[in-house]
Order: C-alpha cells, then sequence, then structure tokens
C-alpha cells in the first residue's frame, strides 16, 4: 500500500510516529505543497492531509480529482479554516458553540461601537501565528488594531472559565483528551496535562463524536471549556492538530489510514 503524507514537515512526531508503525509493510511517501509543481501521474492510495495553506488544500483538491482519498478531505479542511464559518455549521447543527461575530477588520472593529465586557478577538482565518487575544477595554483594542490593522477578525464572548481548555482529540472514533492552561489566562499558555477520556463530564464524548460527524472529519480536535456546572462550550475546531504526546494516537492514525486507502486495479 502507498500512503502519501501532504505536509513539509514529515517529522512531525505524530507523522513519524505513524509512519514508523507504516513503513514495515508500506510505502510512505511525503508530498511537500511547497515544493510539489504537480499532481502525481499515480496518486498514492490515501492521502493524509496535515497542512493547511492554501498550497496544501489545492494539491489535496487536485488528489481528489484524480480519485484519491484525502484524510480530511479538502473541503472539510477549508471549512475549518474559517471561524465565520465554523461557527454557523455548528450552531445550525446545534451544537453549543461560543456565539460569534464577524468583523471585515480589526480597524473596523476598533472604529466601531464600543465592545461591551471583555471579549476574544480571532483571527477569522486560522493559520499557524494567528491572532488570539481577549481584549477587556477599548484602549487595548485600539492598541491591537495598530498592529495589525487590515486582519479579519471574528470576537467572541468571553465566558468566565477555570483558566482550562480542555483539548479533545478524535481520531477515527477514537477520543484523546488533555488539559491545556489557556493562552488567554494571565500565565499564559501551559503544557498540556494528561486526562482520561472517562473522566469527562457526561455527554462531552458523545459531543466531541458529533463534532466529527457534522464536520465530515475522520482527524480534528475540539477546544472545549466548562461554562459551569460540567456544561460544555466549543471554542474552537481543528482539522489534523498535532495530537502529541497522546499514547495511541499514531496506531489509530495508521489503522485509519490503511482502511480508508483505495487499492489500484491492478492490485
Amino acid at each position: 500500500m502507498r500512503i502519501g503524507l501532504v505536509t513539509g514537515d514529515p517529522g512531525h512526531p505524530l507523522l513519524a510516529a505513524t509512519t514508523a508503525l507504516l513503513t514495515p509493510e508500506h510505502r510512505v511517501e511525503t508530498l511537500d505543497p511547497d515544493s510539489v509543481e504537480r499532481t502525481p501521474e499515480r496518486p498514492a492510495d490515501v492521502y493524509l492531509l496535515k497542512s493547511h495553506t492554501p498550497r496544501s488544500l489545492a494539491l489535496a483538491r487536485a488528489l481528489e480529482g484524480r480519485g484519491a482519498p484525502v484524510v480530511n478531505s479538502a473541503a472539510a479542511t477549508t471549512l475549518c479554516q474559517d471561524r465565520t464559518a465554523m461557527a454557523d455549521r455548528a450552531r445550525r447543527a446545534g451544537l453549543p458553540f461560543v456565539p460569534t461575530r464577524t468583523f471585515g477588520t480589526l480597524a473596523e472593529l476598533a472604529d466601531g461601537p464600543r465592545l461591551a465586557g471583555p471579549v476574544v478577538v480571532k483571527s477569522r482565518h486560522s493559520r499557524k501565528q494567528d491572532l488570539v487575544a481577549r481584549l477587556d477595554d477599548a484602549t487595548h483594542l485600539r492598541q491591537l488594531a495598530a498592529t495589525r490593522p487590515q486582519e479579519p477578525v471574528v470576537v467572541q464572548e468571553f465566558v468566565p472559565n477555570s483558566g482550562w481548555d480542555h483539548k479533545l482529540w478524535v481520531v477515527d472514533g477514537r477520543l484523546f483528551a488533555a488539559l491545556r492552561r489557556s493562552e488567554l489566562s494571565p500565565g499564559g499558555r501551559g503544557p498540556d496535562r494528561p486526562l482520561a477520556s472517562d473522566a469527562l463530564p457526561a455527554g462531552w464524548p458523545d459531543l466531541v463524536r458529533r463534532v466529527g460527524e457534522v464536520f465530515a472529519l475522520d482527524v480534528y480536535g475540539v477546544d472545549v471549556i466548562d461554562a459551569g456546572d460540567g456544561a460544555p462550550l466549543i471554542v474552537d475546531i481543528n482539522a489534523f492538530p498535532g495530537i502529541r504526546g497522546q499514547a495511541g494516537a499514531p496506531e489509530a492514525l495508521a489503522a485509519l489510514a490503511l482502511r480508508r486507502a483505495v487499492r489500484p486495479p491492478s492490485a
């Protein structure tokens, strides 16, 4: 079996561990979207789409056009890159997603009506080094707007919580969990704390798996905060996140790749 990795970083711990599991019996090939000039004439039997750049998504769509299965699909990955579309899809499906408003630019937000109470401002388009900040007053907003005035943003309500995010990941239906100090907390982001999935509040595992159904995702992450008394509030959804340090995640990913692979007609 030929398994393709769409990534510029095949040494990522999750991908490297998955590759090590597959290579004794299968061939793993890396397709770097920043260097590939054309779609392979003979695509691999399945591709794992770890990169989310525009070039990566265009490459994934081209591979799908040649009949190759891509995990996650280009369409599902693209949806999760747009926080406006993400929030709309989630709330229309009845998921407890934090209320989200969209603004064309950060400057537009700063020039508009005064925001009531603390809010969380994020880049509309999810990517590396995107904007995620808590704003408590107009002064802070103006200072932030001066640094990147043309950034399209979303504004989410700030819901008082413990300061810990529940990082919940799913690989082909298998749930992994950790606690991570929120980057919005006074001390900033901290290391993950292990969390057994059976230690989650009642209903949370089913909720996280429902996210996968709604967004057509096989490998994904859901950031959830406890809004009080175990009530979950989703604040972000990520297609194919890193899932570092989770025992069993590489095994689940390897099994998923083989299950989704399409053998060539000559096989």
